[in-house]
Formats: C-alpha cells, structure tokens, sequence
C-alpha cells in the first residue's frame, strides 16, 4: 500500500507553518525509486531524477541518499546538484537553446553532457574533439505524451536532433573525431502506453550502429501517475520486462553491451507531494457557488496552464456533506482550480489540500500580482521539516535597484 501523510498531519502542518504550504513526503519519494528499481532489476539501468520538477536542495539530498543519479537542464540546476553532493558522472546536463558558454561551463564541472542541436555540436566537436564524450539527444518523430504542450518528440518539436539529420551528425562526428557515448531521446510526459518507449527503443537501436564507442540509451521519462482514481499508469514492471528483453536481444545481435538510462521526475515526488490552502471566502453568484482561497496561479499553475487535474479535499471538514464548488484563486486573473467540484461543505476558514501536487507545483511559482510565494515542508520519519521559509515582502525588492 502506498504511504501517504494523513488529513491529521497536514492540518497540523498547516496550523504550525502556515498557509498556502507545500507538503513533501521523503518515504513515498523513497517507494516510487524502489519502484523504478524493482521493474528494471533484470536490465542494467541507471536513474537521474529530473530535478525541474522540485528543485529544493533537501529534497535533491534526498534523492542522492536513496540512491538516484540527477538529470539537469540549466547550469544552475548542475550547481545546485553540486551543492547538494552528486559527484558530477551522476549529473546529466540535456539543455536546450542555451549559449555554448553554458555548455563549456558544464563541461568544465565535469558533467554529462547531452548536446541536442546541429550548431552546438559543430561548435563542440570543432573545439574539444574526442577528448570529452558526449551524448546526443535525437528528435524520433514521436507523437507522445499528456498532451501537445508536453509532448516533446513530434516533428515540430524545438528539442533534438532529427533522425533524418543522421548523416549530418555523422560528418561531424567524423570530422572533428567526437567521442559520442551515449544516444538520448524523450518523446514527452504522462505517457500511458509502454509501448511508446519500445517504438522509440527500435529506432534508437538501427542508429546505435552508426555509433563505435556507445555505451548507454537513454529513453527520458513521461511515466504516467495517477491524477484520478480511475486514471491509467504506467506499467512500469511491464516497460522494464520488455526493455530488459530488447536489450538483452540486442546484445545477443550485436556483442555490444549497452546501460538504459531514465530521467524520472514526476513519477518521483509528485504523488509525495501536497499543496494545503485555507479558504477565504464562499461566494455564491447565480450560476456558481466559488471557494476563493488563499493561493492562484501564482503557486500551482498546473491547472491553468496545461488543464491539468488535482484532486481536491477539505481538510477541516471531511465528514460534511457534499456540495458542487468552483475552487478559484486569489489573483486577478481567472485562476480557476477546478469547475464544478464535489467537495464536502466548505466553510470559510477551512484548510483544502490539493494532491499530487509534488512535481511542477512550487517549481513553476511566481511572484505575480507581487504576491508571496508559499513555505515549504518536508516530513520524514513522520517529524515535519520547514525546508524553505515563506518569502516576506523584502525579497520581492531585494534585487531592485532604484533609480528614481
């Protein structure tokens, strides 16, 4: 059974630190790795947690602790991982549309690199040849993923490397003599299907040939979780059969032995993570009974953004009856959570908590509307940590510079 933090703790979190407040849940970060470890025993696989999806160096800590390896797409994601004490072989550096003085930059670290365009790899071949590996991230032309904005391997997408450039890759490979250890795809997120990841697994392999010193595949992530009680996952124990299966079938085919690599994010800690509010006010109008609370897009812009779902409950009364509410924000824009939601009997006052709220929750907040951005908690061992103090109105002027 899954372990998850009960109404109790989170309205005791809420009482100590304060509202809006995130919510992290070290040991079920801990069962979702397991998890991944688990279904992939029988393959020789490596996991770099992408760390976009929740930054916050404890958390990154964490991560290390139980044994994960870190996936970064800024130079400042690959300091932070620093900071937090991944040696740089267990940090994978996949930017996009940076200047090249970023790459040198991770390059001098002595991360992994993966290099996802023509002009950059030209650039790093011209001036560093073979004496730094390389990965290359490959754009497979698949449609995959949640939806469109989080679909990463479709042919107008801006992220890798066309297969169809492949002679291109290989003239500057060849000319420059590139040391390329490792081939990189990611086709987007939620992705329900595994078979997905075998379709991209195939091509990866026909290009694999072209490609002497190869030692590992890397298929990204997009494992799915569950949003709703009725939501599909993914088959992460079937996934890791059939890839141990083409993997050992590729071996056998060519002599070559070849590590998979993953970059779970959300399959990590969104399900370890919960978003708890305080409603601030029921608002009838002719149409619609609203529940503003003490948050908006400013905080989980989620919903907005990408229409994505969270499950939604009252924390202070779980046993009132249930009643039909629009959850909105306090911004000034139309920062609807969710239409049209049975919840039980919300009073003013009461602590709501949104679920699945541990990926791309706090990591996309801002300060918009110069709004505070909320605190940050992580329990483990069933003691609650303040792992981020909530922001006061003198940081949002403490990089001002005034000139009038």
């Amino acid at each position: 059974m899954s372990q998850q933090l009960s109404k109790e703790q989170l309205v005791g979190i809420a009482n100590e630190f304060g509202t809006p407040v995130y919510v992290y849940h070290a040991e079920r970060i801990a069962e979702q790795y397991n998890k991944l470890k688990t279904a992939f025993s029988t393959c020789d696989a490596k996991f770099f947690y992408a760390c976009k999806s929740l930054t916050n160096i404890n958390i990154l800590k964490w991560v290390k602790e139980i044994g994960a390896s870190l996936d970064c797409v800024s130079i400042y994601e690959v300091k932070l991982g620093l900071k937090a004490g991944f040696a740089p072989k267990e940090i994978l550096y996949t930017p996009n549309c940076v200047d090249f003085e970023e790459i040198e930059a991770a390059k001098d670290l002595g991360v992994n690199l993966n290099i996802d365009n023509i002009s950059t790899l030209e650039q790093f071949g011209n001036k560093y040849g073979s004496s730094y590996p390389v990965c290359i991230r490959l754009n497979p032309h698949i449609m995959a993923g949640g939806n469109y904005k989080i679909s990463t391997g479709h042919v107008d997408s801006k992220f890798g490397i066309s297969i169809h450039q492949l002679r291109h890759i290989e003239r500057i490979v060849k000319t420059t003599k590139l040391h390329v250890n490792g081939l990189h795809m990611h086709t987007g997120s939620e992705i329900k299907d595994v078979n997905v990841f075998l379709q991209g697994l195939e091509v990866m392999f026909e290009i694999a040939t072209h490609f002497n010193e190869l030692q590992f595949i890397d298929l990204g992530s997009g494992f799915k979780v569950s949003y709703q009680t009725d939501d599909t996952e993914t088959d992460v124990n079937a996934l890791g059969e059939k890839v141990a299966e083409a993997f050992a079938a590729y071996e056998k085919e060519t002599g070559r032995k070849l590590q998979v690599w993953f970059e779970p994010g959300k399959y990590l800690v969104s399900e370890a993570g919960y978003f708890v509010v305080k409603a601030n006010v029921i608002k009838q109008t002719t149409a619609t009974v609203f529940v503003g609370v003490n948050s908006g897009f400013n905080h989980l812009i989620r919903p907005m953004f990408y229409e994505s779902y969270h499950r939604i409950e009252n924390l202070s009364n779980d046993k009132g009856a249930e009643r039909i509410y629009t959850v909105v924000g306090n911004i000034c824009e139309t920062d609807t959570f969710a239409w049209d939601r049975k919840i039980n009997e919300v009073r003013e006052g009461d602590y709501l908590v949104f679920y699945n709220a541990g990926a791309y929750g706090f990591e996309m907040s801002s300060n918009f509307n110069s709004r505070l951005k909320p605190a940050e908690v992580l329990v483990k061992d069933g003691k609650a940590h303040l792992i981020r103090a909530r922001d006061v109105f003198e940081d949002l002027l403490r990089n001002q510079v005034e000139v009038l």
